[in-house]
């Protein structure tokens, strides 16, 4: 509340687009820094990171439901209009599609659609580096950038071992966010 007008002020509202990458259960750590951080935060998820997450904590840990799948026409929105959108962790197969445009499931047409809308949105991959080395992946990458889109800085961990969870920085969105947001 707002001491001077005792008005309720708004919290930015943070989509945290969650994909099936083996460290995705962890995705409360995201949404504990952000919460920390002044953000309201909704999670939507590809329909197997869905398989990925605890529904239940997560649901608990920010307010809202899940959203994974479309709604039915004249149904409800489930969450806020996003002030911003971290897509956290971003699998090969979500970056790929994203950047060609293709927007087969709700997490792929919530991104298709930012663009237009202007949301700032920022993007952790998390992949191997079998999967880096297809020229798609770079191009999808750069095609991104080129959009606006904040891409962060992990490295791509090696085929087969599952990346080293406890190296990857889930607040590196929030920092590439906080100026777009906050001013």
């Amino acid at each position: 509340m707002s001491a001077q007008s005792g008005q309720q002020v708004k919290k930015p509202f943070l989509y945290v687009v969650v994909c099936a990458a083996g460290i995705a259960g962890e995705v409360g750590q995201l949404i504990s820094a952000a919460q920390q951080r002044g953000w309201d935060v909704g999670v939507v998820a590809t329909p197997q990171g869905l398989t990925f997450i605890d529904a239940s904590a997560v649901e608990a840990q920010t307010g809202y439901p899940i959203r994974s799948a479309w709604r039915s026409p004249g149904e409800p929105r489930p969450l806020p209009d996003p002030d911003a959108i971290a897509v956290v962790p971003a699998t090969f197969n979500t970056v790929n599609k994203w950047a060609a445009g293709i927007s087969d499931t709700l997490a792929l047409g919530i991104l298709c659609e930012a663009y237009g809308f202007g949301i700032p949105t920022a993007v952790l991959p998390y992949v191997n580096s079998a999967q880096a080395a297809h020229p798609a992946y770079a191009e999808s990458l750069r095609r991104l950038r080129d959009m606006g889109i904040l891409v962060g800085s992990y490295e791509p961990h090696p085929p087969k071992a599952g990346g080293a969870a406890g190296q990857f920085r889930w607040e590196e969105a929030l920092e590439l966010l906080a100026p777009r947001v906050f001013g």
